[in-house]
């Protein structure tokens, strides 16, 4: 598998079979192989995660599926909005938590999310990617106790399906804005999974976060692959 880092939460995934679009609205997307099938995955709604200009890799050149988190409404008027033809749409598949969905070459299962949408769980060719979305365990110093409590035992309920799961390759938040807080989601979702390749992401361009992160738990060096800027591209293996 050949991952390229996009920007962000961005990401883009390329087996032999098919090719696998996360949450793409910013850096450049590569030249996809003529004819592979791409699945087009958007966790949620907030604008740092989905652009409806998605919809215009729909153009007729290859097959399109898109996974949509189910905040992302395709009410008439944002279908006219988004330009998003009646082809586009029947290719649109909506998830909510505990939903899955077969695919072609592919089947996904969705996970709830702590912020908006969902995660994505997709197995292909013998392979499991993982992508958080905004799951994760959100600590804010300026909520009070009552919420930041709420949100650990939320992001610890809706994380359970990983539990013990191998996941080849997991794009989990590492986000520097909460400070060593930001290390947590992460720390229990590499405890809880059998993860064997780690990519942080939604770091806002703090990529020397992830060096903070491995300073207070080397245990995890082995498993995390550091981002480093737009454009790195990663060679990933079963």
């Amino acid at each position: 598998m050949r991952v390229t880092f996009l920007d962000h939460s961005g990401f883009l995934a390329e087996t032999a079979s098919a090719a696998l679009l996360f949450d793409w609205w910013k850096g450049e997307l590569p030249a996809l192989a003529p004819g592979v099938p791409l699945y087009v995955f958007a966790s949620h709604q907030h604008e740092d995660h989905f652009k409806p200009e998605i919809f215009a890799l729909d153009d007729g050149t290859r097959e399109v599926h898109f996974l949509l988190g189910h905040d992302i409404k395709l009410s008439p008027r944002n279908l006219d909005r988004w330009k998003v033809s009646p082809r586009t749409a029947e290719n649109c598949q909506i998830l909510k938590g505990g939903q899955t969905c077969a695919l072609p070459q592919a089947s996904v299962e969705a996970l709830a999310s702590t912020d908006e949408g969902v995660a994505f769980l997709v197995d292909i060719n013998g392979l499991t990617v993982f992508h958080a979305g905004d799951l994760n365990w959100w600590h804010w110093e300026g909520e009070d106790k009552a919420w930041n409590n709420n949100m650990a035992a939320n992001f610890k309920r809706y994380a359970e399906p990983l539990r013990g799961r191998r996941i080849d390759v997991a794009m989990l938040p590492l986000d520097s804005r909460l400070g060593e807080a930001g290390f947590w989601g992460p720390k229990y979702l590499l405890e809880l999974a059998n993860i064997q390749r780690f990519l942080p992401m939604h770091q806002w361009g703090d990529f020397a976060f992830t060096g903070r992160f491995l300073a207070t738990y080397p245990a995890f060096a082995a498993q995390t692959v550091p981002v480093e800027r737009p454009g790195q591209v990663f060679m990933m293996e079963g």
